[in-house]
């Protein structure tokens, strides 16, 4: 059972502290750089696979139902290169001290060079809009790593609880009664282990007299 519990512990603390690690520190939505929307401007990217999310300033704490505008997105390519291919690629919505973020598309960049990136949109009523380019988090997958250890540690301890109930119930200490302790005694002095005054002696002491 203690198992289970510093299981659940371990599991449970990994789980926030790597959520609060990947919404402030390691998070790289931005990492290749950011252009205005509407606007345009030059992301050296890497070959593979580029994360791009629309990225804009919140007043207060947006909900689940936040709206996302109609945007337009042109990638050019170095010459020479293949166009990149963009997919829709709709993630969770990240909000740190009123910075907000989503990610909107996956594009496979073919080889790694100067992009020329143009936006458009309808930007009223966002506040410095712009399109980030960045990549996955490499340590996303630590959270559930702690969510399964949790889980777990959750089994361990139910398993243990179970067990526990089913387990027969230990029989109490035998305690002889002052009769069957009387009884011993007399059989010890018709042996002759005992002698008359030895067994008046105990007889007294069991009888509190």
């Amino acid at each position: 059972m203690l198992s289970g519990v510093l299981m659940m512990v371990i599991g449970g603390v990994g789980f926030i502290v790597m959520m609060v690690l990947n919404a402030f520190v390691l998070d790289e939505f931005d990492a290749y750089g950011e252009v205005p929307i509407p606007g345009s401007g030059q992301v050296q990217l890497p070959a593979g696979q580029t994360q791009i999310s629309f990225h804009t300033s919140v007043i207060g704490s947006p909900s689940s139902g936040f709206p996302l505008p109609a945007l337009r997105l042109d990638i050019v390519p170095p010459e020479g290169v293949a166009e990149p291919v963009l997919t829709e690629d709709h993630g969770t919505l990240t909000t740190v001290n009123s910075d907000t973020h989503i990610r909107i598309w996956t594009a496979d960049i073919p080889a790694a060079g100067t992009y020329r990136i143009r936006t458009d949109g309808q930007m009223n009523g966002y506040i410095n809009p712009r399109l980030a380019f960045g990549k996955e988090n490499g340590a996303g997958y630590l959270p559930w790593v702690f969510g399964g250890i949790f889980g777990l540690g959750l089994l361990d301890l139910i398993a243990s609880l179970f067990m526990r109930k089913q387990r027969p119930a230990g029989q109490p200490p035998f305690t002889p009664t002052d009769l069957e302790q009387l009884k011993t005694l007399a059989a010890l002095r018709d042996s002759g282990a005992l002698t008359q005054d030895e067994f008046d002696a105990e007889k007294h002491r069991i009888l509190g007299e």
